[in-house]
């Protein structure tokens, strides 16, 4: 089947056929876009290769002009793929995820000059060689889009059923509340009806049983494609069609509508990325890439919590645990997971994919202080140094572990150089939105004037955590064992014979490359018999072996990690 056939086959899996002659007028307009635009082709899978760096424009260095800027530092850092935090035009109320329209960026962001501003970055970005993507909200505008502006106005308005409306708030009743402790209802009274909205309540959901709503998203995609955007990431996907009955999670039409907006895009520009943001259980997740004919990539949400649970109970276990085939399943192979230890939003307990336990140990060993809560306890809103008690050593070593695991790596703005909680930031923005959202603790503005300083000064924190994360994001990106490689897990024994559970130790293997990666997750100096797992070639990547007179045993210090070439 080509791509304009499956696409039609999509469309009457969705809608019925009093739909037609938008679909055809639709499909002649793609196949004139191509013929017109014809966007550059990627290569096949460089999701894969990438280390990702998140940012906020804004908080990272003012506007776009200030991150081109940049470009130089975060080549130097070591990445290759920079994943853009909501950057179209938006009043602000949730960091962006609120947009007001799809086609404009921010005019902030832009210097409030022309939007040719953004084209001039993206060019100085691709010569650098670093990819684009950025955040688009599909399930939900902001309440000031001019979609929903009109859709309020009346029942009768042509743009009423953009959005899903009710006489009352009793409609689809077994949706969660998200927003649990913030939000009191996904209903909000809006003349004589309800708008349903299952985030904020000026972020009203868009009625995608309306296939003009699908049109236009589609467009929205086609735009930024045309102006060289490398991908997407599809923030929240999970909600996109609702059901009465049902949870209005990750039903079936749900993926029916990504599978069309993923054949537009491979028509239009095959290889742009479709990232999903669907905070779920893997066995959720893995279903939005389909048989390779879905999202590209997912973020693994589980893995972030069970390798902060491994921190705090100094026992591997739990990491294991969560990448083994009855939690992770299998996935095309096209596919990749995007893994992270902390980003713009909380560090998530959701009970979706957390056990009440793990939710409890996690929150109780890492919850320092009552405003780091979110949620109530459903999260913790705290920046990576806040969370490793500012000890360089331990964010070495947790980030050792998520960039040696399977999946793309993405960094958070500021982590690599350990910025810390922004209580400022957060008492601004609580002003400035009306909501007392803590993960604005997590958000801030970098300090350009005092990192230069800091990272001239070899015994300052910020240089301590720059050195080490620099180094390993550089040496990643030499070999493709990371990104692409299948891992083998080993079983450490001490003298007495039993586990040793406090070493994380695993084999990442790609085609000829074979690297052996060892995490001392305790406070304490630990002897390992690296017995038949090294030999006389192998090489030392990062770590400092300390062997035991001549046996191949060593001692790994407290929060020691070693990459080490077979």
């Amino acid at each position: 089947m080509n791509n304009i056939n499956n696409i039609e086959f999509l469309w009457n899996q969705i809608y019925d056929k009093n739909s037609s002659a938008i679909r055809n007028d639709f499909i002649q307009e793609l196949k004139s876009f191509k013929a017109i635009k014809s966007p550059t082709t990627l290569e096949a899978e460089w999701y894969k290769d990438v280390t990702v760096y998140s940012l906020y424009v804004d908080l990272f260095n003012t506007n776009f002009k200030g991150l081109e800027d940049k470009l130089g530092y975060l080549k130097n850092l070591g990445v290759s793929c920079l994943w853009l935090l909501p950057i179209l035009d938006s009043p602000g109320r949730d960091a962006g995820f609120d947009i007001k329209d799809y086609r404009k960026i921010r005019p902030e962001l832009l210097n409030f000059m022309g939007q040719e501003t953004f084209d001039i970055f993206l060019e100085k970005a691709h010569n650098l060689g670093i990819k684009v993507i950025f955040d688009i909200a599909i399930n939900h505008t902001s309440e000031e889009h001019f979609w929903f502006q009109e859709s309020r106005k009346s029942p009768e308005n042509p743009y009423r059923d953009y959005y899903i409306w009710n006489k009352n708030d009793d409609k689809y009743a077994d949706a969660r509340l998200i927003f649990y402790g913030i939000e009191q209802s996904n209903w909000r009274k809006d003349g004589d009806e309800y708008f349903f909205h299952r985030f904020f309540d000026f972020q009203p959901d868009l009625n995608y049983r309306n296939p003009k709503v699908l049109v236009e998203m589609c467009r929205n995609f086609l735009y930024w494609l045309s102006k060289g955007v490398d991908g997407f990431r599809a923030d929240a996907i999970p909600y996109l069609w609702k059901e009465e009955g049902t949870d209005c999670e990750n039903l079936d039409m749900t993926h029916t509508i990504v599978k069309f907006f993923r054949a537009v895009i491979d028509f239009v520009r095959p290889n742009a990325l479709l990232l999903a943001e669907a905070c779920q259980r893997p066995s959720e997740v893995v279903k939005y890439f389909g048989n390779g004919n879905e999202c590209h990539a997912g973020y693994h949400f589980p893995l972030m919590p069970q390798i902060f649970k491994a921190l705090a109970a100094k026992d591997s276990a739990s990491i294991v645990d969560v990448l083994s085939r009855k939690i992770t399943p299998e996935i095309p192979e096209s596919c990749q997971w995007f893994t992270f230890l902390r980003c713009h939003d909380e560090l998530s307990l959701e009970l979706v994919y957390v056990s009440e336990s793990d939710r409890k140990y996690i929150h109780e060993s890492y919850c320092k202080k009552p405003e780091w809560d979110f949620r109530l306890g459903q999260g913790i809103s705290s920046r990576l140094s806040e969370l490793m008690d500012k000890d360089y050593r331990k964010i070495g070593l947790i980030y050792s572990i998520m960039l040696t695991l399977p999946g793309t790596p993405v960094v958070y703005y500021g982590d690599e150089f350990g910025k810390l909680n922004d209580r400022n930031y957060y008492d601004e923005q609580i002003k400035h939105t009306g909501k007392d959202d803590t993960r604005f603790l997590v958000r801030g503005r970098i300090d350009w004037q005092k990192l230069d300083i800091d990272l001239k000064n070899k015994d300052s924190f910020a240089f301590k955590v720059y050195m080490q994360l620099s180094n390993m994001l550089q040496i990643r990106s030499k070999y493709k064992a990371f990104g692409r490689g299948k891992i083998e897990w080993i079983s450490l024994k001490n003298i007495a014979g039993d586990e040793m559970k406090t070493i994380l130790i695993y084999k990442r293997i790609y085609k000829n490359e074979q690297f052996l990666l060892i995490h001392n997750l305790s406070n304490q100096p630990q002897e390992l018999n690296l017995n038949n797992l090294i030999g006389d070639s192998s090489v030392c990547l990062l770590g400092e072996l300390k062997f035991i007179k001549n046996e191949h045993k060593i001692i790994a210090n407290p929060f020691e990690y070693y990459w080490i070439v077979l």
